[in-house]
């Protein structure tokens, strides 16, 4: 039996590709296509890690 691959070895420009990608698709496609295609953009954005400097005071903004 085939087992499916939990790990990816894909570059920030990789992600890049794709959520622009899916962002051009979202257009043209039926509503339960789009929350899927939203749901999948708001997965992947959760999945970041944003940077932040530890040697000063974040500013928000």
């Amino acid at each position: 039996m085939a087992r499916y691959n939990d790990t990816f070895e894909l570059s920030v420009e990789d992600m890049d590709l794709i959520e622009s990608a899916l962002h051009s698709s979202k257009v043209n496609q039926p509503e339960p296509v789009t929350r899927r295609i939203h749901d999948l953009l708001g997965r992947l954005h959760n999945q970041k890690v944003f940077y932040r400097p530890k040697s000063a005071p974040y500013v928000g903004g």
